[in-house]
């Protein structure tokens, strides 16, 4: 044995004592109640016990079925005991059932009339058993006290569960109502426990340089403070829904290597007055211990929204004094070196401007929707575990889903998987992708709904009128296809692959409208009324127009002028009624002269419509190479359309390639099966 080596008394095995509870002693002491008032106290055997009248018990004695009488005077109850030879006329059962001295229990009214019977019962000889009496208040102390005190314990126990439930559960010491004000932060020690890292972050390449940064300030600070910088406080990850913030803060916890606090906004809240405040001060007590260390807040705005001015009007003070608290802790008068603070929001403009600035906040990282080539790496990610066919094509997958967030793109794979799987394909191939897309875009394909022949032609002119306006106008977003089947609300659709623009300009929103009204217009030339299949067009239409007029200044009667107003409590319009007069007959004049030049456009091209409509009719989903065969092509090309073309182009070169390999393939299979026959037939002759 080694010197320095100390014999360790805990090397024998251990025994994994149950926690003392006092949750036991509670059930113990209810169980041991329940088992003194069901056996009586103890104080009785387990025969049976029979209530009976008086006249029935007058009956049995004067049939001799008395063994013994015991009168107990203050309650006015007598027993009989019956002979073992008559229990089974009595009781109905044998006397393994009722025991060896099965009773009858009897009320009595006088007990003079009870000695009196007996007497003369004894004198008929029918009964020559003892009588006895007895003075006792049998069972007074547990047929009384055990109810009330039941129900007592019962309220105490569910009063112990509820504190422990609003505490976060727990028990033992410090468990229950002790620990409500206690944070509920999840830590990881290690950040390899969550399993992930920047590598499974696809795209954001901007947001995660900046947050990366803070990675490598906690592991190499000496980087940063040779030349005077210090470590942010905190940063605040914005964007829209399903676009990576909370991925990133999971990949900066499996980075960083330092203890992680996650916990969500909501968790500070309470139904308790102060347990919010009292949660961020325990929380960044326990940060300030595991320092150097990083707190993830996610859904802040559930805390941290803008204090109202005037209580009176939507204010909440618990929430406020949480605030209050969040905001002392990050940056007041205590110190908080070394604990980063990270937090995701998809409501920056409700945030509090205080909780916003810079030493609380130090970096606002923007996590937006993925780009072209963003999509492209979000795609590669989430097709690593699923079987592809060589059909699929990466690049015309991102240029299919313009405007989806990784959450989307996720739910896409999955989709197509299922749809594969539901086909019982071995892999999954280009068009479960495309049914993927239109599943998640248009809803679900409903096959069984049944539609008149002049409904299905009322909407077939109504998408063909969408197809043509678009076709025929500049600056809308090229048509991939059109269909009549309905899906989800729609009873048809147009499906577009719309040019990614940094800046949209009046023109474009403009043509834009005039797609959007071709439905409308196409329903009064070509069938003579109009329906309300167009009411979701409108509606777009409607919001568009007001967006231009009231936010971007296109108007010509309110030219550049912009009344967004952000204000939380704002009861008023940011404009007069004069103004908002002017808006409505320029939102008017504007959708007026849209549906105007729709039906121009469409009067041009009647022929090709008709021609459109009523291949929608015969085949229900068209493509946008159908359309170039009635209309020609485009007049103008924009950039994704040359994208679409080369893709097309490609698929088309790369197809004719395999075609070539396949039939050079055979050609040599049908020359070394010829050399084959020609070998056995010179055999055969030599043989």
């Amino acid at each position: 044995m080694d010197n320095n080596q100390k014999p360790n008394k805990d090397r024998g095995p251990k025994m994994n004592m149950p926690k003392f509870n006092m949750s036991w002693i509670y059930l113990i002491a209810i169980a041991a109640l329940a088992l003194l008032y069901f056996t009586n106290g103890g104080a009785e055997n387990s025969s049976v016990a029979k209530t009976a009248t008086y006249s029935e018990f007058k009956m049995m004695v004067e049939r001799g079925y008395a063994k013994k009488i015991v009168v107990n005077k203050p309650q006015s109850i007598l027993r009989m005991y019956v002979k073992p030879e008559h229990i089974r006329d009595v009781f109905k059962q044998s006397t393994k059932q009722t025991g060896v001295d099965p009773y009858l229990e009897v009320e009595f009214g006088s007990v003079d009339q009870v000695e009196q019977f007996i007497a003369k019962a004894k004198e008929d000889k029918v009964f020559s058993g003892d009588l006895a009496f007895d003075n006792k208040h049998d069972n007074d102390f547990f047929s009384l006290i055990f109810p009330n005190l039941l129900s007592i314990l019962f309220i105490v126990v569910v009063w112990i569960l509820l504190m422990r439930r609003m505490g976060g559960g727990g028990g033992g010491v410090g468990g229950g109502i002790f620990n409500v004000g206690k944070s509920k932060a999840k830590m990881y020690e290690k950040g390899g426990e969550l399993g992930i890292t920047f590598k499974d972050v696809a795209g954001q390449a901007g947001a995660k340089q900046e947050i990366q940064e803070i990675v490598d300030f906690l592991k190499n600070p000496q980087k940063y403070t040779d030349l005077g910088g210090k470590i942010p406080k905190g940063a605040l990850l914005v964007g829209p829904p399903g676009t990576g913030k909370t991925l990133l803060a999971k990949a900066v916890a499996g980075e960083a290597g330092v203890p992680f606090f996650s916990m969500s906004g909501s968790d500070f809240v309470e139904m308790f007055v102060g347990v919010g405040a009292s949660r961020v001060r325990d929380l960044f007590q326990q940060a300030k211990q595991k320092s150097p260390c990083i707190i993830f807040i996610d859904e802040i705005d559930a805390v941290g929204r803008a204090r109202s001015k005037n209580p009176s009007m939507g204010g909440n003070d618990e929430r406020e004094n949480t605030l209050n608290a969040l905001l002392t802790e990050m940056d007041g008068f205590g110190t908080n070196s070394g604990v980063i603070i990270l937090a995701a929001t998809n409501r920056a403009d409700m945030l509090d401007s205080a909780l916003l600035r810079a030493g609380r906040f130090d970096r606002q990282i923007h996590v937006d929707l993925p780009d072209l080539n963003e999509r492209k790496e979000v795609f590669k990610v989430h097709l690593k575990p699923v079987k592809i066919d060589e059909s699929v094509d990466i690049d015309f997958l991102a240029r299919q889903t313009p405007g989806f967030s990784g959450a989307d793109i996720a739910n896409v794979c999955n989709e197509a998987a299922l749809i594969a799987a539901r086909h019982n394909s071995q892999a999954v191939t280009k068009q479960d992708f495309l049914d993927a897309v239109d599943r998640i875009i248009g809803g679900l394909e409903k096959k069984t709904k049944v539609m008149t022949q002049a409904e299905k032609r009322s909407i077939a002119i109504h998408e063909a009128g969408h197809a043509t306006i678009s076709w025929f106008t500049e600056f809308a977003n090229p048509l991939v296809k059109v269909s009549i089947v309905p899906r989800g609300q729609a009873l048809g659709a147009a499906w577009y692959l719309p040019e990614e623009r940094v800046l949209q300009t009046k023109e474009a929103m403009l043509d834009e409208m005039c797609s959007l009204l071709g439905g409308r217009a196409a329903e009064e030339l070509f069938v003579g009324h109009i329906s309300t299949g167009a009411m979701n067009d409108l509606e777009r239409t409607t919001k568009q127009a007001y967006g231009m007029i009231a936010y971007a200044g296109m108007s010509d009667k309110l030219p550049n002028v912009c009344y967004y107003n952000n204000a939380e409590y704002q009861f008023q319009k940011p404009y007069s009624e004069t103004t908002a007069k002017i808006m409505d007959d320029e939102v008017l004049r504007m959708i007026n002269e849209q549906y105007t030049r729709a039906k121009q456009i469409l009067t041009e091209h009647k022929e090709g419509h008709a021609q459109l409509a009523q291949l929608l009719i015969d085949r229900e989903v068209i493509f946008a190479e159908d359309v170039e065969k009635i209309f020609g092509k485009r007049p103008w090309t924009s950039r994704a359309e040359e994208l679409l073309e080369a893709q097309m182009k490609a698929d088309a070169e790369r197809m004719a390639e395999e075609r070539a390999k396949e039939l050079e393939a055979e050609a040599k299979a049908a020359e070394q099966k010829a050399l084959e026959n020609k070998t056995e037939e010179k055999e055969d002759k030599d043989a």
